[in-house]
């Protein structure tokens, strides 16, 4: 099944009575200029991720309700959303209220699913409620099989934010050497990632397609030497080697910010298909990649697009020239009540323009929307 729209009503920027419907697709790129509300829309996917897996008041802890409820919970007493999916056969709706509750917390005052198969001529739709009125959501726990799908899916949508780059940041760590199940949505275990990919027989010809993809950007690169620390078995470094054939080794810290990020990049959206998030959530991953680098970038995305979902929210003039305008979803500021807006444009409306134009220059000249 595939994340097909969502609903949402009173988080962050988006208002708590009309609300913003935001469709998706194989590839959804939201565009918008600072502060207009991309960065809360992959928030909402981080608390989801958090409610999967029993930790919501974890995620209100750190944000805070004040933070969470549209202009605070003076103005806005909950949080709605309905999740829609379909697949060739079926489709689902999973809908949630987060009400404000003392001590400063959100609690769950209604979580419904529906499901409607689709069988040739036939149909067949069923929903129910699940028990509320607590501090997580009760979805993990049931056993019916709608849930346990709904759940199934859910729990797998990642967001990831590679910005970090500094020389205290993860991903220049060294780090455990089993923590490999998944990347971290910061990277921070990308140097055991990448060698249970190196050492697994059947992941292996994905490790040599993540170096390839490198070596496009950074031809001065050979390839990883990711043996344990000596020492120190248990742990392991982003060291690598160039292509000079020398014996010399360098660390992660030899390398420039959007290098790293760009291996973060290509590792996550081309790992084994088995270890595919389902959706995957991406928040202004053009920064500090040179253009080159952002168009091997939108390429990755597209395949990684055969075989899950991506959403990217950026800025990036470059990038969006790599997309169509079926991909774009224009976020902007509403002057009278300062919530965010979510627009998919009609291209027909456009047709005559992107003749002459490309996306970029049409957002330029605010054809698109999404401008200050």
């Amino acid at each position: 099944m595939k994340l097909q729209e969502i609903q949402i009503k009173g988080y962050k920027s988006i208002d708590g009575e009309r609300g913003q419907t935001i469709p998706l697709g194989d590839v959804t790129v939201l565009l918008g200029a600072n502060g207009s509300g991309k960065s809360n829309l992959v928030s909402f996917f981080k608390m989801l991720n958090f409610m999967t897996t029993g930790a919501l008041q974890q995620y209100v802890g750190q944000q805070g309700v004040s933070r969470l409820l549209f202009y605070g919970p003076k103005k806005t007493e909950s949080i709605s959303f309905v999740l829609k999916l379909a697949s060739a056969s079926a489709r689902d709706a999973y809908a949630v209220k987060l009400s404000h509750g003392l001590p400063d917390r959100l609690f769950v005052a209604e979580e419904r699913v529906v499901h409607h198969k689709t069988d040739g001529s036939h149909s067949k739709r069923h929903g129910y409620f699940l028990d509320v009125g607590g501090s997580e959501s009760g979805l993990r726990n049931d056993t019916r099989e709608t849930s346990r799908v709904l759940h199934g899916l859910l729990s797998r949508i990642r967001a990831y934010q590679f910005h970090d780059t500094s020389d205290t940041a993860k991903i220049k760590d060294r780090g455990y050497i089993d923590d490999a199940r998944y990347l971290r949505s910061d990277a921070g275990n990308l140097a055991a990632f990448l060698r249970m990919l190196k050492n697994d027989n059947g992941f292996h010809k994905y490790y040599e397609r993540i170096v390839r993809h490198i070596q496009r950007v950074m031809p001065q690169f050979r390839d990883f030497d990711l043996e344990p620390i000596p020492g120190n078995e248990n742990y392991v470094r982003l060291n690598w080697r160039d292509n000079l054939g020398s014996d010399y080794l360098f660390d992660p810290g030899q390398l420039s910010d959007g290098s790293l990020r760009f291996m973060a990049l290509a590792t996550l959206l081309l790992q084994p298909t088995a270890l595919l998030p389902k959706f995957i959530v991406l928040d202004e991953p053009e920064l500090g990649l040179h253009p080159a680098a952002i168009a091997e970038l939108a390429a990755i995305v597209r395949l990684a697009a055969q075989k899950t979902q991506v959403l990217l929210a950026t800025q990036s003039t470059r990038l969006i020239d790599e997309f169509s305008l079926d991909d774009l979803v224009v976020v902007e500021r509403n002057e009278q009540n300062n919530s965010s807006e979510f627009k998919k444009l009609a291209p027909e409306r456009l047709d005559d323009w992107l003749e002459r134009y490309s996306l970029s220059e049409l957002w330029e000249k605010n054809v698109l929307g999404g401008q200050p």
